[in-house]
């Protein structure tokens, strides 16, 4: 055997239907907490910073989340490994819920945006461990399958959270901080799902927590969100601020490529960036992160700003595009687990929301509904069938070993995506809104009392602002916008790009065909091989070998010394396969007094 057989990954338990639907229910459950949360934000922003804050500070709102949902997806895998799946992913739930009580107090901006912060560690680790879980459970080709319901977890959570989000806010009896408060019974009931059906084996994992590699993709993260953020507003892209930002950044990334290296058990393994898959994976994910973050924490505005719809209508609105990312996913997982073939399913995606992004570029102050709902469900047919199938692909990819770091690093890639996307597109609708309204102010020879800025509070309130004020900042918005779009489509056709180059790699497991049945040779040499096998792990003389390890592992988690766990599996299974398999290669004797035969 290998010397990498004592780290790899335990032998799989077989997972019944009904068993792999009672681990899920608790996981989309949980997963339905933090994206709900996710998605009734989205609708509320454009009220809760008008009342709190700006505009300059609407990205904050929403990446402060990304970011640190972004420099801790790596971590909860590892650390998944060190304390067990089930243990972390409460911890991560707990964490969600206890931000999310905070941002609900929060008085001020500051207060908001660090609760937000802590709210991004807990959705990172919910996002990941979810997928590594179901990594651990199915087999890459029953994947698809699955993955289509976490698709439709997300479909689900995009089409109750805008309406829930608009309710609440358009309620007078709640208020915006109830989009917050409404998350804690739902995490209740996941917490209980999830204590009584999540029935993972104890597996210790000889493992250990990489703090200087998440110190360094922490830092060169967040120097990365600083600068996007900040740039172009607080202080001038050709400034100290700008090239000190991209200095430090570097010298971070250099440091955490380093620290990957010569770590025992590093967040990203470095041998994983060798592996094409995942590589084109992160890549795709990345830019499908953008893309995807970048329209649904934008779009919300144009809804609520440009076209003076309520909260609730404009969560309406949102639904076309999250009944076809649900449709999508769910029939795309079908087909890949029928056919096994998958990578039709992330390049045609890709393609399609590079046009529903170009679509939405081309809306304006008189588009109408229809128009809006079939350029969203362009869109959402094209994120469905890309996000689930990047993590499969990924996955199947990947060694068992590396399961959970493989799974951790594709989602960190999209998360960091869109902590980029919307920092980015925050920062570029900003700059346009600023430049366009300044330049149609002085136009139209409007003089506004304090300054050129027009000071743009909730969207109810700018529907309030006089007349002309209200066309030139509604003009200034939908250009704003339509920038913000447009960029969005050459982002998507890199992740297009990305996806193309992917090698379609058969999936593991499944329905694959049937073996040819064994020679009678055939089942006496493997039988003669695990009585070998079974004779050594008896004699051994108690040093650690990979053959008593790997033996070891087939017996259940218990405090019983390994030499006693290898012993114990050649004696009730080794032992016994042995005889059965040189018993069939053995043809039964025809007994010559009876007439019948015997063995």
């Amino acid at each position: 055997m290998a010397p990498e057989a004592q780290a790899a990954s335990p032998a799989r338990r077989h997972y019944t239907h009904r068993e792999i639907l009672e681990v899920m229910s608790g996981l989309m459950l949980a997963m339905l907490t933090s994206m709900i949360s996710t998605s009734v934000v989205g609708t509320a922003l454009p009220t809760i910073v008008g009342e709190l804050g700006g505009q300059d500070q609407y990205s904050w709102v929403a990446s402060a989340t990304m970011l640190t949902m972004t420099v801790s997806t790596p971590l909860w895998g590892k650390l998944s490994d060190l304390f067990g799946r089930k243990l972390l992913f409460q911890t991560a739930l707990g964490l969600f819920v206890a931000a999310s009580l905070v941002a609900g107090l929060s008085q001020d901006m500051g207060q908001l945006i660090a609760a937000r912060a802590v709210q991004g560690l807990g959705v990172g680790g919910l996002s990941a461990l979810s997928q590594v879980i179901l990594g651990d459970i199915v087999s890459p080709r029953e994947r698809g399958r699955y993955s289509g319901y976490m698709g439709a977890v997300f479909g689900i959570s995009t089409v109750a959270g805008p309406l829930l989000g608009g309710f609440i806010v358009d309620a007078d009896w709640l208020g915006w901080r109830w989009c917050f408060y409404v998350v804690v019974p739902f995490a209740a009931a996941a917490f209980i799902v999830i204590q009584k059906v999540l029935k993972l084996p104890r597996v210790k994992r000889d493992t250990s927590i990489d703090i200087w590699g998440a110190t360094t993709i922490t830092a060169a993260a967040s120097a990365l969100m600083l600068l996007l953020t900040l740039g172009g507003n607080d202080f001038a892209w050709n400034s100290v601020w700008t090239y000190a930002l991209s200095a430090f950044g570097l010298l971070m990334l250099a440091l955490a490529v380093l620290s990957e290296r010569t770590a025992r058990d590093p967040i990203l393994p470095p041998r994983l960036f060798r592996n094409r898959t995942f590589v084109l994976t992160g890549l795709a994910s990345l830019f499908v992160g953008m893309a995807m973050f970048g329209a649904m924490i934008y779009l919300p505005q144009y809804l609520q700003i440009v076209k003076g719809l309520s909260p609730t209508n404009s969560g309406l609105m949102t639904l076309p595009m999250v009944f076809a990312l649900f449709v999508s996913g769910v029939i795309s997982g079908k087909i890949v687990t029928t056919t096994g073939r998958w990578k039709v399913f992330p390049v045609v995606g890709m393609l399609l929301v590079a046009l529903g992004l170009f679509l939405l570029s081309r809306l304006h102050v008189e588009s109408s509904q229809w128009t809006i709902g079939l350029d969203v469900g362009v869109l959402g047919v094209g994120l469905g069938l890309s996000m689930q199938m990047l993590i499969l692909a990924a996955q199947n990819g990947s060694e068992l070993r590396d399961m959970a770091a493989t799974t951790a690093g594709v989602s960190f890639f999209r998360s960091l995506g869109g902590a980029v996307g919307v920092a980015a597109f925050g920062a570029i609708l900003n700059s346009r809104l600023k430049d366009e309204m300044a330049e149609m102010l002085k136009a139209a020879h409007i003089a506004v009392p304090g300054g050129s800025d027009v000071k743009l509070g909730s969207p109810e309130a700018i529907q309030h602002l006089p007349g002309p004020i209200r066309t030139i900042v509604l003009e200034s918005f939908t250009r704003g916008l339509e920038t913000v779009f447009l960029v969005g489509v050459p982002v998507a056709l890199l992740g297009f790009l990305a996806a193309a180059l992917l090698k379609e790699l058969p999936l593991r497991g499944g329905s694959a065909p049937e073996p040819a049945p064994l020679t009678r040779d055939d089942l006496v040499l493997a039988g003669l091989l695990l009585e070998l096998v079974a004779q050594r792990v008896e004699r051994a003389n108690g040093e650690r070998s990979a053959l008593l390890t790997a033996v070891a592992r087939m017996a259940p988690p218990d405090e019983r010394p390994e030499r006693e766990r290898a012993r114990a599996v050649a004696r009730t299974i080794l032992r016994p396969t042995s005889r059965a398999l040189i018993a069939q290669a053995s043809p039964p004797q025809k007994d010559l007094v009876s007439g019948g035969t015997s063995p």
